[in-house]
């Protein structure tokens, strides 16, 4: 039987596929566009369209806008776009080939039964291959919970990849890999104590987009840094996206999360899209506005500048763009209640439209001053693949960053690197000498040792170089600058002391994590100690070297045990969150500085001291009921017999030392001892911790 509906002019406002009670209102826009055609299908898997809509421009078209509203159309029906219009790419841009559908910008659910990337990359190819929008209600019911306004205040983010995070088969889930997988493991998060998820990106992206050479191994996009639906949760993390259920699976996952204590934050991009430079696919932007779209090659418009090193760079400059972003930024916040966004490569926000950086660019200000968006974290990977480096003055000040720089330096200082205690003791009180002189806050840093890209925590301990042999381009791809260190054998090794070394690498670098001013991001699965065999570069790894094992929380229970206390201890102390800059003056009151530094004497740094691997300091408490905490970092070969600091009143009790084995290696406050003597002697590459109280 063929289906009709019958049809009127519709409205240009919204755009996307709007429901009532009477229908569907469709609308698009397509400023050079000469047509436009509505394709209706039954559903996810039907092989053609049951109607097939043509728009006319005199009655369908509203500015640059084309729109329609079909009566009575079911939600659940799925649909896509054809527009005709100029293909002179080379000179104006134009890349109109009504040969090819094209899925809504503003879709909210999407289906990818019929993708196929290969054959949407070829212009002469009509075959029914791309992506489907979904007619979706939009009609959860939140339970009267509305969207929170969680800061970064005293926040530890835990980054996780929903596929990843239950795929492997020990996780034990009834809908692994999905948001609704997720939800099973929510205890879990809540008993390691962190604050935050941000969650590497979940909005619709293309799985197929690999180099040949790796999908030919049968590898697939993983991470999905190749968004093509903004608005759409990726239709992989669903149990029913064929039914436009994304939205509602997305949000029970939010919900929940919201009811255990823990913020949502979502790893954005929108510096590239899934479409590619001159001979990738025609998804969606292309085929409607690619002149505004896109960064454009002023000589051959029919290139893309590539500032992204993925083809092609979104123009976020460009009024109408700038405005789609922040639009999607609010629509995540109002309609799926995030709690804040990490941006990929958000240099590029800084572009012009001729793409110079900018002092003042349009969309890091537009979203700085949305109302929707007010006191939502916002945080820049403040680079991009060109060669800007923004960490330290991303414009506008709300904007937290990603801080490569604390990264490197506490790799470098914890494998061994002497003369960077200077430095060492700026990133972890804050990094104030990049962000103090433009009035930002220490929480402005997000501070992290391993992040998805790159090493994890073990591998950073257990590799001197990069082992990608796995992802097919003869281990070409990757980073080679890892500031790792191997401890003394490369990879899988028997050696009980090489073993054991990295065990205490790696409490050492997690402790001066958890330990720093700022925000500290752990990296999910580091503490239990995963490891991706020295890939660095897992992009394309949805298999059980990505996966988090979860035999690895009874395997390594002793490392899980040392990271929930460290989180605790942090959690504990109001004095290792500040909201100002420590300036190491006397607190009021109590006669202390809020900060002292020591070497090897009390008082006696090493500042200039260009072969010093041994830093201690003393933080004040906040107020008379705080303790007070002393830290030793000895990253040397030698072990030190340290003086710890008289308090009146207090007595030194050892919270954490990273030499000692079993559960001595971090004590609880109720199993502390007061320590008899005034000094304490520190093993060769350990940090200790003391807390002082009467």
């Amino acid at each position: 039987m063929t289906l009709s509906y019958k049809l009127s002019s519709g409205s240009y406002f919204p755009p996307g596929a709007t429901v009532s009670n009477a229908g569907v209102n469709f609308s698009i826009f397509s400023r050079h566009a000469s047509g436009a055609e509505l394709l209706l299908y039954e559903a996810a898997g039907s092989p053609e369209p049951f109607q097939v809509i043509s728009l006319n421009p005199k009655t369908n078209r509203s500015f640059f806008f084309w729109h329609v509203f079909v009566e009575a159309l079911p939600a659940g029906s799925h649909y896509t776009w054809r527009m005709f219009g100029p293909n002179d790419m080379a000179s104006t841009g134009h890349r109109f080939n009504a040969k090819k559908e094209l899925i809504d910008p503003w879709a909210t659910a999407v289906s990818d039964v019929f993708w196929n990337r290969r054959r949407a990359s070829d212009p002469d190819d009509e075959s029914r291959s791309s992506y489907r929008a979904v007619v979706a209600k939009s009609d959860y019911i939140w339970a009267g919970e509305s969207p929170w306004k969680l800061g970064l205040e005293g926040a530890v983010i835990y980054e996780l990849h929903v596929g990843g995070f239950t795929r492997h088969p020990s996780a034990g889930v009834g809908h692994p890999g999905t948001f609704t997988g997720l939800i099973d493991k929510i205890p879990y998060l809540q008993e390691l104590g962190i604050t935050h998820v941000e969650l590497l990106p979940v909005m619709a992206f293309d799985e197929q987009s690999v180099p040949d050479i790796v999908m030919a191994k049968g590898l697939k996009n993983y991470w999905g840094y190749n968004t093509h639906s903004f608005l759409s949760p990726h239709p992989g993390y669903c149990i029913n996206p064929e039914l436009g259920s994304n939205a509602h699976e997305f949000k029970d996952m939010v919900k929940a999360l919201h009811n255990a204590g823990i913020g949502v934050i979502l790893d954005v991009v929108f510096n590239h899209t899934a479409e590619g430079g001159h001979d990738g696919p025609m998804i969606n932007f292309k085929g409607f506005i690619n002149e505004i779209f896109y960064h454009l090659d002023p000589h051959n418009r029919s290139y893309y500048r590539d500032y992204t090193g993925c083809g092609n760079t979104v123009n976020c400059n460009h009024p109408l763009v700038t405005q789609f972003i922040v639009h999607c930024l609010e629509y995540w916040v109002e309609k799926m209640h995030v709690d804040g966004f990490r941006f990929d490569l958000a240099s590029v926000f800084t572009r012009g439209e001729d793409g110079t950086p900018q002092a003042n660019p349009s969309l890091p200000w537009r979203i700085e001053f949305s109302n929707a968006l007010n006191e939502v974290p916002m945080i820049a990977e403040a680079w991009d693949a060109s060669g800007l480096y923004d960490v330290g003055s991303f414009p506008g000040l709300r904007w937290a960053e990603w801080n490569g720089r604390y990264r490197d330096v506490i790799r470098r200082f914890v494998r061994g690197d002497p003369g960077l205690v200077g430095a060492v003791a700026s990133c972890i009180t804050g990094s104030s000498d990049l962000y103090e002189e433009e009035d930002r806050l220490p929480l402005h840093s997000i501070n992290f040792i391993s992040c998805h890209d790159g090493f994890t925590l073990y591998d950073l301990v257990s590799y001197n170089g990069k082992h990608n042999e796995a992802n097919g381009e003869e281990n070409r791809d990757g980073c080679d600058n890892n500031l790792s260190w191997n401890c003394g054998a490369e990879g899988e090794t028997d050696n009980a002391e090489v073993l054991a070394l990295r065990r205490r690498q790696a409490k050492n670098l997690i402790s001066i994590l958890l330990l720093s001013q700022g925000v500290p991001m752990l990296l999910s699965g580091d503490e239990v100690l995963h490891t991706q065999k020295g890939n660095n570069n897992a992009y394309c790894q949805d298999n059980e070297l990505s996966w988090f094992d979860w035999s690895l929380v009874g395997k390594n229970r002793d490392m899980l045990r040392f990271v929930k206390e460290l989180i605790a201890l942090r959690r504990r102390h109001p004095n290792l969150n500040r909201h100002e800059f420590l300036s190491g003056e006397p607190v009021s009151g109590r006669g202390l500085r809020d900060i002292a530094w020591h070497g090897y004497r009390l008082d006696e740094p090493l500042w200039f001291d260009y072969s010093a691997q041994y830093l201690a300091y003393t933080l004040a408490g906040l107020s008379d009921g705080e303790e007070d905490l002393h830290v030793i970092l000895n990253m040397s070969e030698r072990t030190v017999e340290a003086s710890l600091p008289e308090i009146p009143g207090r007595l030194w009790h050892l919270a954490l030392d990273t030499s000692r084995t079993g559960q001595d290696d971090i004590l609880p406050r109720n199993q502390q001892k007061a320590l008899e003597s005034s000094s304490y002697t520190i093993a060769r590459r350990t940090v200790a911790v003391f807390e002082a109280r009467g």
